[in-house]
């Protein structure tokens, strides 16, 4: 797996995108396959095409399959989070604000965050 501590934005949008995709293909091959069929692999091709970065002024909202998949705090000015911090959706415009599932500057991107969206509490 490749280094996951980043020093920009963009490089760690990048990597958490990977750690998604990586889950994902888990995900694909479960039931103890080692490989995956023509179909699996055909919608890994697909799934970084499916995954949308749209980024705002408080926070970076990542869309797959145009569904929320969770926010990133963007600012440095927000009381209550740290800049990098991953957020849950509470719905497709609005973070859950109870508490950060991991931060994406981090040398380890928690195991709780995965192709579906960040971990519940």
């Amino acid at each position: 797996m490749k280094k996951l501590n980043c020093e920009n934005m963009n490089e760690a949008i990048s990597n958490l995108i990977s750690v998604m995709k990586t889950d994902y293909q888990r995900w694909l091959v479960r039931g103890g396959g080692k490989s995956l069929s023509d179909f699996a692999q055909e919608e890994l091709d697909k799934f970084e095409d499916s995954v949308e970065v749209r980024e705002g002024r408080k926070y970076i909202k990542i869309i797959r399959d145009k569904q929320c998949w969770g926010f990133i705090v963007n600012t440095d000015q927000d009381f209550l989070f740290n800049y990098g911090d991953i957020l849950l959706p509470a719905s497709w415009s609005t973070p859950a604000r109870n508490k950060a599932r991991g931060n994406v500057f981090h040398k380890c991107i928690p195991s709780s965050v995965n192709w579906t969206g960040p971990g519940y509490l």
